[in-house]
């Protein structure tokens, strides 16, 4: 019976690289870190398993691009929603905090890649800097959403206020992509912006359709 592969084709260095970080990621979604083998990985992306060396330095180095792909993913997925908001900056920062629990970036299969991660972040320094690289970015974009609302421009409350607004986010996606079921269709996101509109003092606009849904 011949081997389940990718069909060949010709790639660039970088189209390998994102190949071999996605293979990680789908194996570790279908059975856990330890289905992501160095065997199963090159198999999956259609590559012998010698040459992921000549990709990654080894297996740690690995795993730390699939998680910082997958939390920069998420990241810009959510950016990518204030695209379809006004020019309001509370429109903005509500169409990001909806696309924060929303399908896809609230998602089971996210949330247990990320819980599977974890065990790496406290045992590897590198995966830690890579955990605090991902946080910080989600963050910040996060800070520059609400210092661009009225009265919020002072740096150091704007990023008190981010920390406190990142930790609702955090605990509603962890929740919701969790436990799906147990809640109604956005009502995570509608959780997550009245308690944003709390902290803030800021009245929340409803956010754009989320464009998975609609499809």
């Amino acid at each position: 019976m011949a081997e389940d592969r990718r069909p060949y084709r010709r790639e660039s260095q970088e189209q390998r690289r994102d190949a071999l970080i996605t293979a990680a990621l789908e194996l570790m979604a279908e059975g856990g870190p330890q289905a992501a083998t160095v065997r199963a990985i090159a198999a999956r992306a259609g590559i012998t398993a010698g040459l992921i060396r000549h990709y990654f330095q080894s297996k740690d180095d690995l795993t730390r691009a699939a998680y910082a792909t997958l939390m920069e993913r998420m990241t810009a997925e959510s950016l990518a929603a204030t695209d379809n908001a006004s020019d309001d900056p509370a429109a903005r920062l509500a169409a990001f905090v909806a696309a924060s629990l929303r399908p896809p970036v609230m998602d089971g299969e996210r949330v247990r890649l990320w819980a599977g991660f974890l065990h790496h972040v406290r045992r590897d320094p590198a995966m830690h800097a890579v955990h605090e690289a991902t946080y910080l970015n989600f963050r910040d974009r996060l800070q520059a959403l609400i210092q661009a609302l009225p009265g919020k421009d002072d740096p150091a409350r704007a990023r008190a206020l981010s920390i406190a607004c990142n930790a609702v986010i955090d605990g509603l996606w962890l929740e919701g992509g969790m436990l799906t079921d147990s809640f109604a269709a956005g009502e995570m996101e509608r959780i997550g912006l009245s308690a944003i509109a709390a902290i803030l003092d800021v009245p929340m606009p409803s956010p754009p359709p989320n464009p998975v849904e609609v499809l």
